[in-house]
């Protein structure tokens, strides 16, 4: 039987439930945020200009390492959430049992290949000798603490593809304020500098990942896995990792693009790299909405696709076309006239060129959140449905297009020049992922017939 902390998305109105489970997903998403923000902030306003560049300007990197592993753990997800749908319970805790497999042996494997490869990583980004040191200590207490991260990123993907968006979010806020204050102890109290920052991520994040798991073992049932469960097959594990890795790669892809216009940013000097830093945390809290309603499509899709309710998914996907482009109207407005005054959050008003750095940005980006918006809806639906090489094909687009963009214009024109690469990414990923989208639902209808929809948008 399913737990009572469950939500069963295949009956019901479309719009209300993507509704309902998006708002814990995005408050999430902001607390998860917030962890390497706080760090930015408390290391902006208490230690300087300076620490803000060198932890600021990991966050390119940051995304790439968290954000393969939320890839792969998203990807397990769609599995379970498909099995849940379907009412094969034992079926479900079985792939879970693999995914814990699967999740630990990659965040050990990553850890041990990080520290390794750390300082290439960072020359290549071309860090100056001034900063690199502060840069090479935070990332490496990052990268010792994965395995927390990938613990914390598992436990919240099988929660949420059982339906239950809420309980995440309850650990995250608690976890962020015990990082807020944690970084104001170790730095200011304490003078570690930005090691400080990152120990108390890591803190942070093992502590959310400790009441997840309480959480489960208490309140999910449906969960609780048997010694069965963790008998290994290498079939299973063929059929998690075809989901988990093009999702995996296609958050690697994404981020090795960003990695690159950071290498770029970085030739202009500390002053772009913090007005860049601070405008890119400001975009990713105003734009967490877009994440929360791919995380919550993927989970409705993937629950109705199991649960043979492919009906139900067309009607999902066009209720959130609508209210992510209505969202967008909201970013653009925000950034656009707002910008300036929120970058005083990472820095003092006086930081004048600073601030004006991140105003060139938002000028230059504003009008394309419709599509940054798009990219998360279709690229979550096709992971939802089972489909895992487009979405990645999407991510491969996104990076030849802010490769092409930085080749041609870093250290050759303005810092504007360089911030359009993010727009001509965004365009560029929607390239294989909207027609291929259309190209299912077509076979689907081609093939069972188009169903009355009216029962199911009341």
């Amino acid at each position: 039987m399913a737990s009572d902390s469950t939500r069963d998305m295949t009956t019901g109105s479309p719009a209300g439930m993507i509704i309902r489970f998006m708002i814990p997903v995005f408050l999430g998403n902001i607390f998860q945020q917030f962890y390497n923000v706080a760090d930015s902030i408390v290391a902006g306003q208490f230690i300087g200009v300076k620490a803000l560049a060198a932890i600021g300007s990991t966050g390119s990197l940051m995304f790439f390492v968290t954000g393969w592993l939320n890839g792969l753990s998203s990807g397990f997800a769609i599995l379970v959430s498909q099995w849940f749908g379907a009412r094969q319970y034992d079926r479900m805790r079985h792939y879970v049992a693999m995914s814990v497999y699967l999740a630990a042996g990659f965040a050990i494997l990553m850890t041990a290949v990080l520290m390794i490869a750390n300082v290439p990583i960072l020359r290549m980004m071309n860090f100056s000798d001034e900063i690199m040191p502060d840069v090479k200590a935070y990332m490496e207490i990052i990268y010792a603490g994965l395995i927390v991260t990938a613990a914390y990123n598992a436990l919240a993907s099988f929660l949420r593809a059982l339906g239950d968006s809420r309980s995440p979010l309850y650990f995250l806020i608690i976890s962020a304020a015990i990082n807020v204050v944690l970084d104001i102890v170790f730095i200011v109290n304490f003078g570690m500098g930005v090691e400080g920052c990152a120990y108390a991520t890591v803190i942070a994040q093992g502590i959310s990942a400790v009441l997840c798991f309480i959480y489960i073992l208490k309140k999910f049932p449906i969960l609780h896995l048997k010694k069965e469960d963790f008998v290994i097959s290498f079939g299973s594990f063929g059929r998690l990792l075809a989901l988990g890795i093009p999702m995996g790669l296609q958050f690697s892809i994404t981020a090795i693009g960003t990695i690159i216009v950071q290498g770029a940013v970085n030739v202009y000097g500390e002053v772009y790299m913090a007005g860049f830093s601070a405008a890119g945390k400001l975009q990713n809290i105003l734009s967490a909405v877009f994440t929360a309603f791919g995380a919550t499509i993927a989970t409705y899709v993937g629950q109705n696709r199991g649960a043979g309710r492919m009906d139900r998914v067309k009607v999902g996907v066009k209720y959130t076309q609508i209210m992510i482009l209505a969202w967008s109207v909201v970013v653009m407005i925000a950034m656009y006239f707002g910008g300036k005054y929120m970058t005083w959050l990472f820095v003092s008003p006086s930081e004048t060129e600073v601030v004006d750095a991140a105003v060139t940005y938002f000028h230059t980006v504003f009008w394309c959140y419709p599509f940054l918006g798009s990219i998360f809806l279709y690229r979550n639906t096709l992971q939802g449905m089972g489909y895992g090489l487009v979405p990645m094909l999407g991510g491969v687009f996104e990076l030849v297009a802010r490769t092409v963009i930085v080749t041609i214009v870093a250290g050759k024109t303005s810092f504007a020049g360089v911030c359009l690469s993010d727009p001509a990414a965004w365009i560029a990923a929607l390239i294989p992922l909207v027609p291929y989208y259309f190209y299912t639902m077509h076979k689907w209808e081609k093939k069972y017939g188009a169903k009355q929809l009216s029962d199911v948008s009341k």
